[in-house]
């Protein structure tokens, strides 16, 4: 039996594990990984949450597929009509029967790609509810698995509005910067009529389910759980109850998510268990095909598998008439998928290439939908082997004639654009949004950074100021330690920038031999456009000053270099007007480079 993760500790050593196979089907993109060795002849089709969970759950998903193939079950993981890598959906009051026709689709492909007609589902949240949908539209399936529920869809939607403040508050967005209307959590809008369904849902009410074995995850505290698992076993399958251990941290945050090692294990038993009573073996000799275009208003996506051993997975995202402008490689945030926070990435490469720019947006090892490189850390933000991803996405785009290309990412991906645009000289342009460095002291835990992030000191006395705030800290909701150190910081930083400014100590940058500085000169004799971009209180804005001097006087001696700063806006540039000063910004450097 293969331990949860035994898939990634099986790899140490040996050539990277391959990402798994990209599909397209009924508009939208799915992944799938084949059995090694001897197959069951049930496959797994996982149904995702939806929203920031799904973010949560993406590279859960990826490690639950890879075990489960060690073990000789294929699985297949997909995004729904208008979410994720999807083509766009237009809200035509149709609820979730979208949702389920995907579902369906992805139902009939993994069982033409896997030769197996027995399936078993593996969901999480609002994804129960297809399950169940699904189960009673399709014969032969064997089992499904409900990690955390949505039981009551009323319930669901009043946790998905505490959800989204608390999100909000934690990027400290003031209440005029929220994005309110609707059902929104994360910048991730649920379509209306789909929000209507959802509120209409309790699995409570289920007569009939049409599987003979059910696996229910619960969570701590969740009574709602507990009595949908009692209800299963009154409509007649055999119910596996075990508790989720490690939800919180899983769903709390996908930079510093921890993955559940023990509900992972549970999971891979159970489906072991269910897909052993088969005794079908079916050949995985299988020739899989390559992924065709999704098509549409302006753009032709295509998703492939990258770098050695096909070990990354990105979308290719190219203009359906000719190119007018140089490619731009959009970098992951953290552990953000591909598709970026709010599906970010997905709506600039669309609309670049309406303008005739091609991207690339893809998963850097370990994050996502791409597999770890073999005997690394854990922990890849901010490490030296990220620079080998960004170095064979610039090889494909060589390969398929998309060069010249810039670099363009935010927060941990301005620092890796940053960093790549100095190790590789194909980078022509380099755009870096809210980057908190520029240089990373491999002495200092990232972890510990991630975890205990500072703000701008002008975020600091906004907060203090609100009754909310208040009630917060003496609370004891906030780590009140932890503020005060960073705040303690802040002052120092500034203070040591205004005695230099004082004495005439800036900018003397003729002399200066740090990394930063010496990395912008590189940049600059090497001809590299570049944009930085900046909210308004931005903790990375203090940084840019440590280097540049008190708003970045010192940018003077860098006559080329942009410097654009957006008012009222968050880390993650939330509100519309700010993503549209970054899409400008990316899509007129794509432009001009193309005619240089």
């Amino acid at each position: 039996m293969a331990g949860w993760g035994a898939a990634e500790e099986k790899d140490k050593g040996r050539q990277p594990r391959s990402a798994a196979a990209p599909v397209t089907f009924a508009g939208t993109v799915g992944l799938f990984t084949s059995a090694i060795g001897p197959s069951f002849g049930t496959a797994v089709l996982f149904l995702s949450p939806w929203g920031f969970e799904e973010m949560c759950v993406r590279k859960f998903w990826r490690i639950l597929a890879e075990d489960l193939a060690d073990i000789g079950v294929a699985s297949l993981r997909f995004d729904y009509a208008g979410t994720g890598d999807a083509l766009d959906l237009a809200d035509e009051g149709k609820g979730l029967e979208p949702w389920h026709e995907t579902a369906l689709a992805a139902a009939a492909k993994l069982k033409a790609l896997s030769g197996c007609e027995r399936l078993i589902l593996v969901s999480q949240g609002l994804g129960g509810t297809v399950a169940a949908a699904l189960a009673e539209q399709l014969e032969g399936i064997d089992g499904i698995a409900f990690l955390a529920p949505v039981v009551s869809g009323r319930a669901y939607l009043r946790e998905l509005t505490v959800w989204s403040k608390m999100i909000d508050e934690s990027m400290g967005l003031s209440e005029a910067q929220r994005q309110t209307e609707g059902v929104t959590v994360a910048s991730l809008r649920m379509p209306d009529s789909a929000a209507d369904a959802v509120r209409k849902l309790n699995l409570m009410t289920l007569d009939r389910l049409g599987t003979p074995n059910c696996l229910v995850l619960t969570r701590p505290g969740r009574p709602g759980d507990d009595d949908f698992a009692r209800h299963l076993e009154t409509l007649g399958p055999e119910v596996t109850q075990a508790s989720y251990e490690g939800y919180d941290d899983l769903v709390s945050n996908p930079t510093i998510a921890t993955m559940p090692t023990t509900a992972g294990r549970k999971i891979v038993e159970w489906v072991q268990s269910v897909a052993g009573n088969t005794t079908e073996i079916t050949s995985t000799e299988l020739t899989l095909p390559v992924a065709e275009s999704l098509i549409g208003e302006g753009f032709r996506e295509t998703p492939l598998r990258f770098g050695v051993g096909n070990r990354l997975f990105g979308i290719l995202c190219e203009p359906q008439g000719a190119r007018a402008g140089a490619t731009a490689l959009l970098l992951t945030t953290a552990y953000d998928r591909h598709a970026g926070w709010g599906r970010m990435s997905v709506t600039m490469a669309r609309a670049l290439a309406r303008d005739g720019i091609a991207s690339l947006r893809f998963d850097t090892a370990n994050v996502g939908d791409s597999p770890p490189l073999s005997g690394v850390p854990e922990q890849v933000l901010y490490s030296r082997d990220q620079h080998l991803d960004v170095g064979e996405a610039l090889d494909l785009l060589e390969k398929r004639g998309l060069l010249p290309a810039y670099v363009v990412g935010r927060c941990s991906g301005g620092y890796l654009a940053f960093q790549a645009a100095l190790r590789d000289t194909r980078c022509r342009g380099l755009i870096t949004v809210n980057p908190y460095s520029f240089h990373w002291d491999e002495s200092r835990s990232v972890d510990e950074a991630l975890r205990f992030a500072p703000r701008s000191l002008e975020t600091y006395g906004r907060k203090l100021l609100q009754m909310e705030t208040l009630k917060r800290l003496f609370g004891g909701q906030i780590d009140a330690k932890s503020a005060i150190l960073n705040m303690a910081t802040g002052l120092g930083r500034r203070a040591i920038r205004t005695a230099r400014h004082l004495l005439g100590a800036f900018p003397v940058f003729a002399a200066a031999q740090g990394p930063v500085l010496g990395g912008f000169r590189t940049l600059a004799r090497r001809g590299v456009d570049m944009s930085l971009i900046y909210s308004a209180h931005d903790i990375g804005l203090d940084h840019l000053h440590d280097e540049f001097g008190e708003n970045g006087a010192g940018l003077k001696h860098f006559p080329d270099i942009r410097l654009t700063i957006i008012p009222e806006a968050d880390h993650n540039l939330t509100p519309p007007y700010a993503r549209k000063v970054y899409l400008r910004e990316v899509r007129e450097m794509g432009l001009r480079l193309a005619n240089r």
